[in-house]
């Protein structure tokens, strides 16, 4: 392993770290997500691996395409809410984040095969459908602040271990700690002991803004077989963008050396972290629809893992304010670094059942093996300390989707909910999504509304050492977004 990566593995594991490393961290992070669909498959909980006819089947399940017998296209806005509860030390705290973005737009061209004269236009391969689309199916924007007095430790432990674990090798960012009289050297039998300079009772401040998000562009085709069996087929070019800028402030007492006299003075250290990931990959999708018969529609859709070429870059910095006047500053440090990655496998299958012109009901099941994902070596990176991170704590996971839709002549109702585990062997909690909207058609053209109600929890360790007091952030997290599609069909 070069020195430079050396470094930026002692960087990833400062603050940032949740009891394992950030590339695997960031590996599971790019492979979750839900499916991109317009707003009438958002309101029936994104179950849509056996309805077919609806744009969503591009990115979906390609076999819908087959059920279109007409070209169509339409356009998914959104607006994003979150909203962080954050518990901290006994205190807690309230960040919310707002703002717009596409969802959804697609298109599909309707292509009738011709039958020999004298068949039947129904039997055999009636129509060959392409669709193409854009699709939003990842979104890390988000906001969180926390903050509390801790009375049993300070960062400056956490500075203080990795001295001593490490050194304090100019540039590292023990030795900055050191530099700005946030730990001292004490002698220790023939060598030297790194210790915290500050009392206990400081209080600490974090503040976490991440942005950006994940899409894909699709071109699919789906065939119709004897109004039948559809099958379909789609090739995935996916792309992500993760900005996360993180912050940490903790002001106390600290018992430092001026010249050769002990003074006790007051300081104000903050440590930085700021990320920057771009990646670009590609997928595959092979799927199917079967018609048990006119009321039920059975459908199985597998994706292959998402191959992703991974340009990250993360710098780190830290600065401290004492009372005597004194300031420090160093960084911010680049650790740029380019990678390839995979995400996992995903198999989905689903049925549905209809209810002539009334509407129907339909449920999806999706496994993914989280412990799947692998990174790649390369000349600047060893792949095998975040692979194992990896197989050892996630796991697989089945995400279940389940809606509704009611027909009231023109007007649509639905409904929908939707389970996502955690993919942690251990300490995760589940997603859950609660959907409702409702359509309007008017001859050719459409609009349909969408309202999603997503639930999560997470911790965060602003630092790790080890031990049962390790001051823990626990974030409880809400999105409310909605969605509005716009269609023709012609």
């Amino acid at each position: 392993m070069k020195p430079k990566h050396i470094l930026f593995v002692i960087a990833l594991l400062a603050v940032s770290k949740s009891s394992f490393a950030q590339y695997a961290k960031d590996a599971i992070r790019f492979s979750t997500g839900q499916p991109g669909s317009t707003s009438r498959i958002k309101a029936i909980g994104n179950a849509n691996t056996a309805i077919g006819g609806d744009l969503t089947s591009i990115s979906g399940n390609p076999a819908g395409l087959g059920y279109f017998t007409r070209s169509e296209a339409s356009l998914t806005p959104e607006f994003d809410s979150h909203t962080s509860n954050a518990g901290y030390l006994g205190q807690s705290a309230t960040a919310t984040k707002g703002n717009p973005n596409m969802n959804n737009a697609g298109f599909v061209f309707y292509s009738r095969l011709n039958t020999p004269s004298g068949n039947e236009k129904t039997k055999g391969w009636v129509s060959l459908n392409v669709g193409i689309n854009y699709n939003r199916t990842n979104n890390f924007d988000e906001r969180v602040n926390y903050g509390g007095k801790n009375s049993n430790n300070s960062i400056n432990d956490y500075y203080a271990n990795l001295a001593n674990a490490e050194g304090t090798d100019q540039g590292t960012l023990q030795s900055w700690a050191y530099d700005q009289k946030l730990i001292s050297a004490f002698a220790s039998g023939t060598g030297f002991k790194y210790a915290s300079n500050s009392y206990l009772g400081v209080q600490q401040t974090g503040y976490i803004n991440r942005t950006g998000g994940q899409s894909g562009s699709d071109i699919s085709v789906g065939a119709n077989y004897s109004n039948k069996l559809y099958l379909g087929f789609g090739l995935g070019i996916a792309s992500l963008r993760y900005n996360s800028t993180k912050t940490f402030n903790e002001t106390g007492t600290a018992s430092i050396t001026e010249g050769a006299l002990p003074a006790d003075r007051g300081f104000n250290s903050t440590y930085s972290q700021y990320q920057t990931t771009k990646g670009e990959g590609f997928n595959m999708k092979f799927g199917v629809i079967y018609k048990v018969v006119e009321a039920v529609r059975l459908g199985a859709v597998i994706t292959t893992p998402t191959f992703l070429t991974i340009d990250d870059s993360f710098s780190e910095g830290l600065t401290n304010r004492l009372s005597n006047g004194s300031s420090y500053a160093n960084g911010p440090i680049e650790y740029p670094l380019t990678y390839t990655m995979r995400t996992p496998f995903k198999a989905a299958g689903g049925v549905s059942v209809f209810m002539g012109q009334y509407g129907f009901i339909t449920g999806d099941v999706e496994y993914v093996d989280y412990s799947g994902t692998r990174l790649n070596n390369n000349d600047y990176y060893t792949n095998s300390y975040d692979n194992d991170i990896i197989k050892t704590t996630y796991k697989s996971a089945v995400n279940i989707r389940a809606g509704a839709e009611v027909k009231l002549g023109p007007v649509a109702l639905r409904g929908g909910y939707g389970i996502q585990p955690s993919p942690l062997k251990t300490g995760g909690t589940d997603t859950k999504t609660t959907t409702a909207g409702l359509g309007y058609r008017l001859g050719s053209y459409y609009v349909d509304a969408a309202y999603m109600h997503i639930t999560g929890s997470r911790t965060e360790l602003p630092y790790n050492l080890n031990l049962p007091s390790n001051p823990v952030a626990s974030i409880n997290q809400t999105n409310n977004n909605f969605f509005l599609t716009f269609g023709f069909r012609y």
